[in-house]
Formats: structure tokens, C-alpha cells, sequence
């Protein structure tokens, strides 16, 4: 394609900026100029990649960033230009699908074996930043804030907090932000009387109060107020009960100046007398935590676990292997609770099975029309051959006079029906066969697949035969009958 071409030197910024600029007007490149390159061209190119765990280095505050983010590319440039940074890499081979193929999943991508994956992971181990993540595993080495989901102590919590409010680089209004987060909070007993209060007040006039309150927040919220039941509201009192202390409380907090709550955060840190958990609660409650977690900034420097994998992928080599990974992950399933079970969705075959539904309804439409015609065909055939035992009533009666029995005389018209159903089901499948070579044409031209053909297995086609045999002779049976039961003086005497 030509992303990778560009990816691997083979065409220009401009030339990949003017392909993409023409797909966003919808205006057509004018590129005249035939671009070729030999196998040996390619294989001979060289490349150097600088691995994510180089770009980043250290801050004073122990902090780390990305150099590959700042305008000044010097230092990008040095690390290209080290011999102890980043590795050497050059294309080995070009991929192609077999000739003999009809469908491929190859999509012109730079790939790689998994032996360099390995060589980045192992590689990472030994990196300082890597190593300064894991030795502060509660801690954002890109942020320094603490990881949400940390295994932090009561007591550690509470350290930290204190450390952070006796910070003299903390200011007042960080610290009066602080103490508002803690104290806007309501207890439970204040939630409760404010669910007693608004317990008390109409349905209409809630809804009103409601409207009022949320009518910055959007048409939405208003929308549902509006279209909200009784019974709604009022299961969403003790949420509305909630914020509205919370509000109330935060209002009142923000009246007074910064310095006076900077004052009242340090003195209650101090304070003694309130619990080790109350003060890890402030911690979970006032801390900035980072957006990222600590599994997510080692994946990020390439510092994986790779008897963990991440996702594992399975290919069978043909649809009855298919079947067997389907019984093994069955199996594998067995008494184990949902989380831990493999999801298997079969894509392939969800789309084969809503293919399959169709065609299974047509050929149930079409085995419909078929059996009726067979109905008919069976019948007619029955009723000829009850027209030709009328026909051949002296016949009939010339045979039974010569010492033919009746069993001579059914056998003969069975015969000649059976020969019926023999000529007509060769000449429907020779029809079929030849119907079947501008059939297919038709189907290449119109898919472009050579492998899907329309055919009559030899099989099929005896069996078919066959049938048509059997279902004139049944036809046949009555009117065999019918001829064989003539008395012959009677018929003699027909004319």
C-alpha cells in the first residue's frame, strides 16, 4: 500500500500528503510516472527504531517525559545518532500470497517475528524508568499522582496526605480545595433528613424544583424530568437528597477565604484525636489520582509479562480442526463460573449460519414447488396410462386369449411405465448437466470466484433417476391393474 511504502522510505511526504488531501476533495492524483522497485532495492534498505522506554528522561521532581513531544528535535536526532540507543533493523523478505490461492488475508502490513517483541520485553526490564515504575508501583512516574487502584495502607494514606497539606510548595486555595472536597460530603444522617423533607413535598412541585435546578444542564435532563412517572421521581429522591446537600454544603464552604480553610485542613491533619481511617478516607476523597494505571504505564514502556499474554489467538487449518477448538473450549468451560470462561464467537460461522437459514428457506420453497410438480407429473402419468389401457382394450383381450395371464398383462404396462420414468429422468439430468456450463460462467463473471461452481454429483444424478422410475411405476400401478382385471371375451368384442 502506499502508507507502507511511505512507512519504509519507498515515497515521499508530499507524495502521501497529496493522496490523502485528494481522498478528503474527492479530486484525482495525476501521477504519470511509473515507480518500480527490485526485490533486492527493498531487501537492501535499512532502518533504525528508537524503542518507547528511550524517550523519556527525568525531571528534577523525579517525573518523567516524552522527548519525542518537545519542538526541539535535537534530542530525537542524538538518540537516532547513538550507537548505545534504539537497534538496527532492514527488510529480510517480501510476503506474497501463494499463486494457487483464491482468497488471502495478507494486507500489505510491515510485519516482524515475535523475536523481536521478546528482545524489546526483556530489554525493558533493565531500563531505569522501568525500574523506577516498579519501585513506586502506587505511583505515576509521568505524573507523580497516585495510581486509583493502589494497595496503599491506612497509615501510609495519611503520611502521604499529611506530607502533601505541610508541602510548602501547596498553596491556600489547593489546600481550601482540598478541605471543600472532604467536608462537602454529607453524612447519613443529613441524607436522610433531606429525604424526610423532600418526602413531604408534591410530586408537581418536586418536578418544578427539579426543572429549576437542572436547567443548565442541558435539554436532556429536562426531557426525562418531564417525561419521568411519579413512581421514577420519587426512587431518585435519595439521589437528589444527596446532591443537594452536597451543594449546599460546598456553597457554604466557598464563602469563607482560602487561608481559613488552609488553616482548618492542617489542624485537623494534626489532629489526634480523629481516626487513622477517617484520614485515609480524606486521602481517597481529596487526591488527584492519575488516569492511567500501573499495568497500563509498563505495557506503555514495553515491559510485559509474557507468560501473560493479553489475548491469544487460535487458527485451524481447516473446518473440522474448526470443530475440535470449539470442543476443547467447551470442554474447558465445564464448571467454571462465567468470568473465567472463554467467550468464543465464531464470526465465520454466524455469518455461514444466517446464509445457511436463507438458502435452507429457498430450497424449502423450492422442494414445495418441486413435490407438487411431482403430484402432477404422477398423476397425468397415471391418467395416460389409464387412457392407453382404454385404447388397447382388444389388445388387452387378443393377449388374454392367447393364454396371457393377468399378471403378464400388469407387468407390461408396469414395464412400459418404468421405461416412462427411465427416459424422462436421463434426459433431466443431461438437460441439467448442460445447463450447468453457462451456469457457472455466469456465476465467474458475475463473483469473480472460480471455485464456486454449480454441479450434479454422478451420485445425485442415479438417485434422481431412480426416483423418476419409482414414481411412475406407483402411477402406473392402478391402471396395470385396471388392465389386467378385463374380462378377455368383453374386450374381444370392443372396438
Amino acid at each position: 500500500s502506499d502508507l507502507v511504502l511511505y512507512a519504509i522510505g519507498l515515497k515521499s511526504a508530499d507524495e502521501i500528503k497529496a493522496i490523502i488531501d485528494s481522498a478528503r476533495t474527492g479530486k484525482t492524483v495525476e501521477n504519470n510516472e511509473a515507480q518500480k522497485w527490485s526485490f533486492e532495492e527493498i531487501c537492501n534498505l535499512t532502518y533504525k527504531t528508537i524503542f518507547n522506554y528511550e524517550v523519556y528522561q527525568q525531571y528534577a521532581d523525579g517525573t518523567w517525559y516524552d522527548v519525542s513531544k518537545l519542538e526541539n528535535s535535537a534530542i530525537m536526532e542524538s538518540l537516532y545518532n547513538s550507537s548505545t540507543t534504539g537497534m538496527q533493523l532492514k527488510v529480510v523478505g517480501i510476503i506474497r500470497p501463494n499463486a494457487s490461492a483464491s482468497n488471502h488475508m495478507l494486507s500489505g502490513n510491515i510485519c516482524y517475528t515475535k523475536a523481536l517483541t521478546e528482545h524489546i520485553i526483556n530489554n525493558s526490564q533493565n531500563t531505569e524508568i522501568v525500574r523506577d515504575q516498579q519501585n513506586r508501583p502506587n505511583v505515576d512516574v509521568f505524573t507523580g499522582k497516585y495510581f486509583q487502584n493502589n494497595n496503599i495502607s491506612n497509615e501510609d494514606k495519611v503520611t502521604a496526605l499529611t506530607a502533601l497539606v505541610n508541602d510548602p510548595l501547596t498553596t491556600d486555595k489547593e489546600k481550601a480545595d482540598m478541605y471543600i472536597q472532604i467536608n462537602r460530603v454529607p453524612t447519613q444522617s443529613e441524607i436522610d433528613s433531606s429525604v424526610a423533607t423532600l418526602n413531604q413535598i408534591p410530586i408537581d412541585m418536586l418536578k418544578a424544583m427539579l426543572k429549576e435546578n437542572l436547567a443548565e444542564q442541558g435539554e436532556e435532563l429536562l426531557s426525562y424530568v418531564d417525561a419521568a412517572s411519579d413512581d421514577q421521581l420519587k426512587a431518585l429522591i435519595p439521589s437528589i437528597a444527596t446532591m443537594m446537600v452536597q451543594t449546599q454544603k460546598e456553597e457554604a464552604l466557598k464563602e469563607i477565604d482560602s487561608s481559613t480553610l488552609a488553616t482548618r485542613l492542617v489542624e485537623d491533619i494534626a489532629n489526634d484525636e480523629i481516626s487513622v481511617e477517617t484520614k485515609a478516607s480524606w486521602f481517597d476523597i481529596a487526591i488527584d489520582f492519575s488516569s492511567t494505571t500501573y499495568e497500563d504505564n509498563l505495557a506503555k514502556l514495553g515491559c510485559l509479562d509474557l507468560s501473560a499474554p493479553s489475548s491469544i489467538s487460535l487458527y485451524a487449518s481447516s473446518f473440522a480442526n474448526k470443530e475440535i477448538i470449539e470442543q476443547d473450549i467447551a470442554q474447558f468451560n465445564e464448571g467454571k463460573p462465567e468470568e473465567k470462561q472463554i467467550k468464543y464467537t465464531d464470526l465465520v460461522g454466524l455469518l455461514m449460519s444466517g446464509i445457511t437459514t436463507i438458502i435452507d428457506a429457498i430450497t424449502y420453497v423450492l422442494i414445495a414447488f418441486v413435490s407438487i410438480s411431482l403430484i402432477v407429473s404422477s398423476i397425468m402419468i397415471g391418467v395416460i396410462t389409464l387412457i392407453s389401457v382404454q385404447e388397447r382394450t382388444k389388445e388387452i383381450g387378443i393377449l388374454r386369449a392367447v393364454g396371457a395371464s393377468k399378471r403378464n398383462v400388469s407387468g407390461m404396462f408396469n414395464v412400459e411405465t418404468v421405461i416412462i420414468g427411465f427416459a424422462s429422468g436421463l434426459l433431466g439430468v443431461v438437460v441439467t448437466y448442460l445447463l450447468c456450463i453457462p451456469i457457472n460462467l455466469i456465476l465467474h463473471s458475475l463473483t469473480g470466484i472460480t471455485t464456486l461452481n454449480a454441479i450434479l454429483p454422478i451420485g445425485v444424478a442415479g438417485i434422481l433417476v431412480v426416483i423418476s422410475m419409482l414414481l411412475t411405476l406407483i402411477a402406473g400401478i392402478i391402471p396395470s391393474r385396471s388392465a389386467s382385471k378385463k374380462d378377455p371375451v368383453i374386450a374381444l368384442r370392443t372396438e
